[in-house]
C-alpha cells in the first residue's frame, strides 16, 4: 500500500517564521548605494514609516507586508504506526514537520474563508513537541489548497491519522468507546450600537436621557470585529463605517471544535496611519451556554478587560451553541431504517409542521444524500405538486413549500462553483468600483438626462452580468441539470404546451428555481452565498437590486412587462436577450451524454489518479481502525458524518418533542401519524442508550495504570525527542491551565483541569471521581439584553460542568497557553502573525467549587446529576 502522498499547495508565512527561514544576509552595496542611503535622510525614514502603517489598512492579500503567502509541497510519510507531515518550501526547504498521530481531530479544520478571504484553507494546530522545523513558532499552519476536492480529501487523510475525541474506549472494546463528541458555534454579527461611548456598566437598561446622551456623543470611525474561540482567532468582520452604530449581518460557522471554554468578540476601531486601538470585548462562556437553540440579543462591549465596570457600547449578536454526543453507527440502526422507509422529504415536512423544527433540513438532507436518494426523493416531490390543473400554472413553483425549499438547499449544495462563476467576478468587481446606479426620477432628484445616463449605465452593467451567466452556462454541474430536465419534461407533460398560452411554461419552470431562487438571490444578496465578506455600501446595493430585476424579468421571458416606468428602457436589452436566455435554459436542462450523477463515494477532482490513491489508502485505514475511529473519517467527497448527522436530528426531535409536549403514545390510526410516531419513538430509544452510556462512563471505577489501552500498538521510537503519543500505552505528561485569578494560595488549590463536556468524567490519573460543580456566568461574563432592552434570564447549563477527558480516553485536551494582554491588532491580513493575538487577558470562567464531596454518595449524585443534566438538555 502507499506509504506516502504528496500535495502542492499555498502556505501562509508570517514575518516571525520567514525571518527563521531566511538566510543571512550579505552586504553587497557599493559606496553609491550608501551614499544615496545617507543622503536621502530622515525624509526617507519617515516615508518609509508611512508606507508602513498605511499597510496595516489595506485589504489586497497582493501587499507587501509582514505575512505572505508562498508555493509549498505537502508530503505525507507513513512510518509504522506513526505519520509525519512535511511542510516544504521552494522546493527543498523544511518549513514544518507535525506529527500527525499526536493530534485531535479538532486539531485538524477548515480555516473560515474571512481570515484571508481565500477559500479552501485548512488550519492544523499543534504545540510543542507535536511538530519541528526551521521556524521556531507554534503559531497555526494554514494551507490554501488548489480546489474544494483536494481540501476535503486531505482533510479527510490527515484526521485519518489523528485522534478522534472518544471516550470510555476500555469501556466498550468491540465499538472502539462508548460515544464521541463534536461541537459547533454559529455566530450571526448584526450590529453595533453606542461603540466607542464609555458609560457605567448596570444590569438596568439604559434611560431614554443615557441612550440620547450616548447617540450624541458617538462619533463617525471605521469598526471591525475579530472572534476567538478557547484564545484562536476564527473569524473577522468587514471593516465598516458607522457613528457608533455598524451593521454586519455577517456569519461565522465555526464547526469541529474543541472542548468549549469561551467565545471573545474584540471589537476594533481602525484608524489612518496609525494603528487599530480596541474599543472593547465581548467574552461569553461557552461551558454553560444554552445548548441548540439561537440566542439574540444585545452585549455589553466590555471596556478595559473583563474586570472592567464600564462598557464601551453594545454588539447586537446571534448565537447558536451545539454540542452532541455521537454513537456508533449501529445504534440508530433502527431510526435509520424508519427514516429510509418513507421519503425524506416527508419526514422534513412533518417536522417542520408537527414539532416546528426548521433546524434539521441539511441534516436529512446529508443522510439522503449518503444513501444517494436526494434527487429521488426531490423528483417525486415534484411529481405531487405539478398536478396539471389550470389554477396552478400561474404560480407554479412560486410558494415556499418543503419541495421549492428543498430544492433552494439541493442547488447551495451541488451549485456553488457553478454560481461563482456565473456572477461572482461580476458582483465583486461592481462592488470594488462601488458602481452606484439609480434610474428612479424621484430618487435621482435630476432631469431627464440624469436619468438616461443612469439606464445606459444600467444596461451596460446588465450585459455584464448576463454575458457572464451565459457564458458558464455548460458548467452547471449534472445534479442540478438531471433536476432541470425533470422539471422541464414534467411540465411539458402534466400542462398541455401546445397551444400558444403554455407554450412558455416548461421554460419558465425552470427559470422558476435556477433564477428567481438561485441565481437572483445571489446577485441580491451575495454575502449570503459567500460571493462577498459582508453587506455592499448602500448605493452599491441599489445597484445589484436594479440589475437583479433585470436579470429576473429576462429570466420570466416577458420583456413586455415592466412594473415601473422608470425601468422601461431596458426592454431592447431584454428583448434582444430572449432568444439566449431560451438556449441557456435548454442548455442548464439537459444534461451531457455520458454523464451521471455521482455516488457519495466518487471523487470530483481532476487528478483521479491521486484521489484514488487517497482513497484506497482510507478504505484500508478505516477496515483496521476501531468503530468510533473509522466513523469519526468524513465519507468523501462531501465530508458527510452520517452518525453526526443523526445524533443531531435525534437531539432535536427529542428536544422539541418535550417542548411541544409530543406524546407519540397518544397518536392515532392515520398512516403519517403511526409513521411519525414511529420515528419519535426510535429517537427516544437512541437518547436512552445515549444516557446509559453517558451514565456508565460517569461510574466508571479507577483505572489501573497497569491497564494497557485497547487495540492500540506503541508508536515507533521517532529519530527526536518528542512526546509519546496519546494512542500508544505511554501517557502525555499532564498539563494543567488556570481557570481563574482565585486568591487560594496555590499549595491548597486543588489541581484542575481544561474544561470539556459534562459526558466526560473526571480524569482517573488526577485521583477523583467527582463530577465538578456547576459553574455560574459571573458578573465579568457579558449576557445578552433582549432587543426591547430587557434582560434575559439566566441561560441554563445543558450539562453538568465538564472536567477534562484522560489520556486513556484517547483524547488529549491541549494546555491552554497564556494570552499577553491585547494590543492593536491591524485589519490587514498582511501583517505579522494576524491569526494569534500576542496576548490575552485571563480566562472569564467562574471559579468552581473546592468545597469537598463524600466519596460514599458520589455516585449516586452523580448518575442522579448526569440524568438530570440531559434531560434538561434535550
Amino acid at each position: 500500500m502507499d506509504k506516502e502522498f504528496y500535495v502542492s499547495v499555498e502556505l501562509y508565512v508570517s514575518a516571525k517564521a520567514a525571518s527563521a527561514l531566511r538566510k543571512p544576509p550579505t552586504k553587497k552595496s557599493t559606496d553609491k548605494r550608501d551614499a544615496a542611503r545617507a543622503a536621502s535622510g530622515n525624509g526617507e525614514t519617515s516615508q518609509k514609516k508611512v508606507k508602513e502603517k498605511a499597510s496595516w489598512l489595506s485589504l489586497a492579500k497582493s501587499s507587501t507586508g509582514s505575512g505572505q503567502w508562498r508555493p509549498a509541497r505537502c508530503k505525507l510519510v507513513e512510518e509504522e504506526e506513526g505519520c509525519l507531515l512535511n511542510i516544504y518550501v521552494d522546493d527543498t526547504i523544511l518549513y514544518r514537520s507535525i506529527y500527525m498521530y499526536l493530534l485531535n481531530h479538532t486539531d485538524i479544520r477548515m480555516a473560515h474563508r474571512s481570515l484571508f478571504e481565500k477559500r479552501n484553507c485548512l488550519a492544523i494546530f499543534s504545540v510543542a513537541g507535536q511538530m519541528r522545523g526551521a521556524a521556531p513558532t507554534t503559531e497555526p499552519l494554514y494551507i490554501q489548497f488548489e480546489d474544494e476536492e483536494t481540501a476535503n480529501t486531505w482533510l479527510a487523510l490527515l484526521r485519518s491519522y489523528a485522534m478522534p475525541e472518544v471516550y470510555g474506549r476500555w469501556l466498550s472494546p468491540e465499538d472502539g468507546g462508548l460515544y464521541r463528541m463534536w461541537r459547533q458555534v454559529d455566530l450571526t454579527c448584526l450590529q453595533g450600537r453606542n461603540l466607542g461611548v464609555t458609560r457605567p456598566l448596570s444590569d438596568e437598561p439604559p434611560t431614554a436621557e443615557q441612550e440620547a446622551k450616548a447617540e450624541a456623543d458617538a462619533i463617525d470611525m471605521d469598526v471591525y470585529c475579530e472572534i476567538f474561540v478557547n484564545g484562536i482567532l476564527c473569524g473577522r468582520t468587514t471593516v465598516k463605517k458607522g457613528i457608533g452604530s455598524p451593521d454586519w449581518h455577517e456569519r461565522f460557522v465555526l464547526p469541529d471544535l474543541p472542548p468549549f471554554e469561551n467565545l471573545e468578540i474584540v471589537v476594533w476601531r481602525e484608524k489612518r496611519l496609525t494603528r487599530p486601538s480596541m474599543i472593547g470585548n465581548v467574552v461569553i462562556v461557552l461551558v454553560n451556554f444554552r445548548r441548540g437553540d439561537a440566542v439574540e440579543g444585545w452585549f455589553p462591549v466590555l471596556n478595559g478587560g473583563h474586570a472592567s465596570s464600564t462598557q464601551a457600547g453594545e454588539m447586537r449578536l446571534k448565537i447558536r451553541v451545539d454540542e452532541e454526543i455521537i454513537l456508533p453507527y449501529h445504534v440508530y440502526s433502527r431510526m435509520l431504517k424508519t427514516l429510509h422507509s418513507r421519503n425524506h422529504l416527508d419526514w422534513m415536512r412533518d417536522l417542520e409542521t408537527r414539532l416546528k423544527m426548521k433546524n434539521v433540513n441539511q441534516n436529512i438532507m446529508s443522510i439522503a444524500i449518503a444513501k444517494n436518494v436526494l434527487l429521488e426523493n426531490i423528483m417525486e416531490l415534484a411529481d405531487r405538486e405539478v398536478d396539471g390543473t389550470h389554477t396552478s400554472h400561474n404560480t407554479l413553483f412560486r410558494g415556499n413549500t418543503v419541495f421549492t425549499k428543498t430544492v433552494e438547499l439541493y442547488m447551495s449544495w451541488y451549485g456553488m462553483a457553478f454560481l461563482e462563476a456565473s456572477v461572482g467576478s461580476s458582483i465583486r468587481r461592481l462592488c470594488a468600483e462601488k458602481v452606484a446606479i439609480e434610474v428612479d426620477p424621484v430618487r435621482i432628484g435630476k432631469g431627464g438626462k440624469a436619468v438616461e445616463k443612469n439606464v445606459e449605465l444600467l444596461v451596460t452593467w446588465c450585459q455584464e452580468f448576463w454575458d457572464r451567466i451565459y457564458d458558464a452556462r455548460r458548467q452547471c454541474p449534472p445534479e442540478l441539470r438531471r433536476l432541470f430536465e425533470h422539471i422541464r419534461r414534467l411540465v411539458e407533460t402534466r400542462y398541455r404546451v401546445k397551444d400558444d398560452h403554455n407554450r412558455e411554461l416548461p421554460w419558465q419552470s425552470v427559470s422558476a428555481f435556477c433564477f428567481l431562487r438561485f441565481i437572483v438571490p445571489a446577485i441580491l444578496h451575495p454575502h449570503l452565498f459567500g460571493l462577498l465578506p459582508g453587506l455592499p455600501d448602500v448605493a452599491v446595493q441599489r445597484s445589484l437590486t436594479l440589475i437583479a430585476k433585470v436579470v429576473q424579468s429576462l429570466a420570466n421571458l416577458n420583456p413586455a412587462v415592466q412594473k415601473e416606468e422608470f425601468m422601461r428602457g431596458v426592454k431592447d436589452f431584454l428583448t434582444n436577450s430572449l432568444q439566449a436566455m431560451i438556449d441557456y435554459i435548454f442548455v442548464v436542462s439537459t444534461p451531457e451524454p455520458g454523464t451521471a450523477v455521482k455516488g457519495p463515494l466518487t471523487p470530483l477532482s481532476s487528478d483521479k489518479h491521486e484521489r484514488l490513491r487517497i482513497m484506497n489508502a482510507l478504505r484500508h485505514r478505516s477496515a483496521i481502525a476501531p468503530v468510533l475511529h473509522r466513523e469519526a473519517i468524513p465519507l468523501l467527497p462531501y465530508l458527510l458524518d452520517i452518525p453526526r448527522h443523526l445524533a443531531v436530528v435525534t437531539s432535536v426531535v427529542v428536544r422539541y418533542s418535550r417542548t411541544q409536549n409530543f406524546q407519540p403514545s397518544k397518536q392515532g390510526s392515520i398512516p403519517d401519524d403511526k409513521h411519525f410516531a414511529e420515528f419519535c419513538t426510535r429517537c427516544l430509544e437512541v437518547e436512552e442508550q445515549a444516557l446509559f452510556r453517558v451514565s456508565k462512563l460517569a461510574a466508571r471505577p479507577r483505572r489501573q495504570h497497569s491497564e494497557p489501552v485497547i487495540n492500540i500498538p506503541p508508536p515507533p521510537v521517532p529519530t527526536s525527542p518528542i512526546p509519546s503519543s496519546p494512542s500508544s500505552s505511554w501517557k502525555l505528561p499532564t498539563r494543567e491551565r488556570k481557570i481563574s485569578a482565585s486568591a487560594v494560595s496555590p499549595t491548597k488549590r486543588r489541581a484542575r483541569k481544561p474544561s470539556r463536556p459534562s459526558t466526560a468524567p473526571s480524569s482517573p490519573e488526577r485521583g477523583s471521581d467527582s463530577a465538578a460543580s456547576g459553574r455560574s456566568l459571573g458578573s465579568s461574563v457579558a449576557e445578552p439584553r433582549s432587543p426591547n432592552n430587557q434582560n434575559h434570564p439566566p441561560l441554563p447549563s445543558p450539562l453538568p460542568t465538564p472536567t477534562s477527558p484522560s489520556a486513556a480516553d484517547g483524547f488529549e485536551t491541549r494546555p491552554r497557553a497564556k494570552r499577553p494582554n491585547l494590543v492593536h491588532h491591524p485589519r490587514s491580513t498582511s501583517t505579522d502573525s494576524p491569526l494569534a493575538r500576542k496576548a490575552v487577558p485571563e480566562p472569564l470562567l467562574s471559579p468552581m467549587s473546592d468545597s469537598s464531596v463524600d466519596v460514599s454518595d458520589e455516585a449516586g449524585k452523580r448518575r442522579k446529576n448526569i440524568f438530570r443534566s440531559i434531560l434538561t438538555r434535550r
